[in-house]
């Protein structure tokens, strides 16, 4: 097992009626920015809770995050807080609502051209501080709730914001919050969690019996409950499981001392970014092509994964890893998440402007092991067309 430090403060406040708490969680002299997306909080009613449970504080609004939250938006909300001087924000969503809140909070007190913020990939913001933040999530996704890290588009590209002071002091984690949100947005969500598991977990092996063991959980539960949820919307024990599934993909706990691999994300941003693609669809497209082309290099954990997580014990090496590939894409579209580039109408021809961005965002040596080149995600995106 590598060495690894590991903290995570954020407070969990998990069940169906938790938003009247938020009375006694947030400070009673704080003036808050309540922040959302479009306006699915305000139609089915969860925005009037939120307000009701902050009570008699001064409560400022925000709406109009969009999905993959734009840097020119996040700034209109950080001129905002400026001028309101706010001291608290929430954010009402799903990931990219938390994302952009948690940019804004470093954004606020930040002396110097904000967009700079953006240039430290995943290294630490050198920052020492930062607006407190919490969030209500009503989508199971991305775990931003329980993370320190958010992504933020710019220019055409996506860019990764982290830093220890951008965890959410609590997080509401309601599943009944989530019966109204479209299968689509339910289905994505099943896939989000599932590939942040397998870029912390189908790398090489670490001697790390615990976190590989509460990944494997994580997985088969998502395989379980992912169907049952978007079949039975308001089966609350199978939105439990899937929202705090999702949570516990990426709040640090399985990525503890183990190597990652987000060549998967850095691919799917790509796509996103220049056809539109929801982000889940990005992934569910490039994961199975990138383990076919690299089974060899994850061949210890792709076999691990194929016993463990698919029960699949007969065959040779190669079959029982092919197996588990085809089960894993067989999931995906079982979900209604499509795994073709052809399935979204983006061509061969358009690989090559993938292959450019990719390039010019610096991604040319992606992977656990730093030799993904250009040229092997040209090939992945080639065998991923169809």
């Amino acid at each position: 097992m590598q060495n690894f430090d590991y903290r995570n403060p954020t407070h969990i406040v998990f069940g169906q009626d938790r938003l009247a708490e938020l009375d006694q969680l947030v400070p009673q002299d704080a003036k808050v920015l309540v922040l959302y997306g479009g306006g699915s909080v305000k139609r089915f009613g969860t925005l009037d809770k939120v307000l009701a449970g902050l009570g008699n504080r001064t409560v400022v609004e925000f709406a109009g995050i969009e999905p993959n939250p734009q840097f020119d938006t996040l700034m209109k909300a950080v001129h905002i807080a400026r001028d309101e001087q706010v001291d608290f924000l929430l954010a009402v969503g799903g990931g990219s609502v938390m994302d952009g809140t948690k940019f804004i909070a470093a954004a606020v007190p930040f002396e110097g051209d904000e967009a700079t913020l953006l240039q430290h990939g995943f290294a630490p913001l050198p920052i020492d501080r930062a607006l407190p933040l919490a969030t209500v999530a009503t989508l199971p996704a991305t775990g931003s709730e329980m993370n320190m890290g958010a992504v933020v588009s710019y220019q055409g590209g996506k860019f990764p914001v982290m830093s220890p002071l951008l965890f959410p002091q609590f997080s509401v984690l309601d599943p009944s919050l989530t019966f109204s949100l479209p299968p689509v947005q339910v289905a994505n969500g099943v896939v989000d969690a599932f590939v942040h598991v397998v870029e912390q977990y189908v790398t090489y092996p670490a001697d790390a019996m615990v976190q590989d063991r509460t990944a494997e959980g994580i997985l088969k539960s998502l395989i379980e409950v992912g169907p049952v949820t978007l079949a039975e919307p308001e089966n609350y024990n199978a939105r439990a499981n899937l929202m705090w599934s999702a949570t516990c993909a990426l709040n640090g706990f399985i990525g503890s001392g183990v190597p990652h691999d987000w060549a998967t994300h850095m691919i799917g941003h790509e796509l996103t970014a220049l056809f539109g693609v929801d982000h889940a669809q990005s992934l569910a497209i490039v994961l199975p092509s990138l383990w076919a082309l690299r089974k060899d290099k994850k061949r210890a954990k792709l076999l691990q994964y194929a016993e463990r997580v698919w029960d699949i014990t007969e065959g040779t090496d190669d079959e029982r890893i092919d197996a588990a590939i085809a089960k894993t894409r067989a999931f995906f579209e079982s979900l209604g998440v499509k795994t073709r580039l052809a399935d979204y109408g983006i061509g061969r021809d358009q690989i090559d402007s993938v292959v450019q961005a990719l390039e010019a965002h610096g991604m040319v040596a992606l992977s656990e092991t730093g030799d993904l080149t250009l040229d092997v995600s040209r090939a992945i995106l080639e065998h991923a067309h169809s």
